[in-house]
């Protein structure tokens, strides 16, 4: 039971003081759930990441039920699911009921895009800490690097020109790509 209300409390404090949605999230579930609670390790964080941008639902609530699942089962999973919901769905039911003054507020205003550019920075923050563990574990790390970084500038280039490309081609895209690098980098030791 102590370790439900554990899930429950630790997935709540994230959820609730964490702007952005799931990436924003990523450090603090990487600094609690893997550094300070231990319930999963850096390696299955990142296999977590990606499996959930693949599947539906939101980054942080497939992170939540995976954890809570490892750590309690089944109970574990719904508790700390509810857990990273709950402050939310509070919260949205709160501002929803004050919304038009709160849209009209000067300071609010401000404070929203002060917060937006606190999360983009987050975001980029998690962002390059996951590249650098890929590529810590590649086994072909320039290869990797290159394609990271020849990805990254074609996905940046579009954005700032305009050009609208679906999500999931670019998943694809990077999967295929990673599944290339891997078959050369065995065909470059296997002639070895």
């Amino acid at each position: 039971m102590h370790v439900c209300l554990e899930l429950f409390l630790t997935f709540a404090r994230i959820g609730a003081f964490t702007f952005g949605g799931g990436y924003a999230m990523l450090p603090l579930l990487d600094h609690d759930v893997v550094e300070k609670k231990g319930w999963i390790t850096e390696d299955e964080l990142t296999e977590m990441t990606v499996i959930a941008e693949s599947t539906p639902g939101p980054i942080a609530i497939n992170c939540a039920t995976y954890t809570g699942q490892r750590v309690a089962g089944l109970k574990g999973a719904i508790i700390a699911t509810a857990g990273m919901v709950l402050p939310s769905f509070l919260i949205i039911l709160l501002v929803s009921y004050f919304l038009e003054d709160l849209l009209g507020n000067p300071t609010v205003e401000h404070a929203f895009r002060g917060i937006r550019i606190a999360v983009a920075l987050v975001i980029i923050r998690a962002a390059v800490k996951m590249i650098r563990k890929m590529l810590k574990k590649s086994e072909n790390r320039r290869m990797g690097a290159i394609f990271a970084a020849v990805f990254f500038a074609v996905v940046f280039g579009m954005n700032v020109l305009g050009v609208h490309f679906s999500t999931i081609y670019l998943i694809v895209i990077a999967g295929v790509g990673g599944i290339s690098i891997d078959a050369i980098s065995r065909r470059g030791g296997a002639g070895q």
